[in-house]
């Protein structure tokens, strides 16, 4: 399966809707797009992955770089996540206290 982004401005920040699966062969094409708008000066991201379906270390690289990119512009990336089968992936490795998750898009937005 492939990956699918759409981007969007809402709020003042931008949101990365994420669909398909996240792994070492589409991840590169998620770090692009983070990278492109971090370079743009997008720095409040919102990454949505509720129509995510596979996860894998290089995707949670990935996401951490990700944060890494806008926490050095005093900026922020949360996750919006409700599936528990990737919730437990971030509980397992830890990143449920690194990242700001949340159930849905208008909980995220409204931080």
């Amino acid at each position: 399966m492939d990956l699918t982004l759409d981007a969007q401005e809402k709020g003042g920040r931008t949101v990365i809707s994420v669909g398909g699966e996240i792994d070492v062969y589409t991840a590169p094409k998620l770090r692009d797009t983070i990278t492109d708008f971090v370079a743009a000066g997008a720095y409040d991201l919102v990454v949505d992955l509720s129509a995510v379906e596979f996860l894998d270390s290089t995707g949670l690289g990935v996401l951490v770089g990700g944060l890494k990119k806008v926490r050095s512009h005093d900026g922020s990336m949360s996750l919006v996540c409700g599936q528990d089968r990737l919730l437990k992936i971030f509980r397992i490795t830890g990143l449920a206290k690194v990242f700001e998750i949340h159930p849905d898009q208008e909980t995220a937005l409204a931080q």
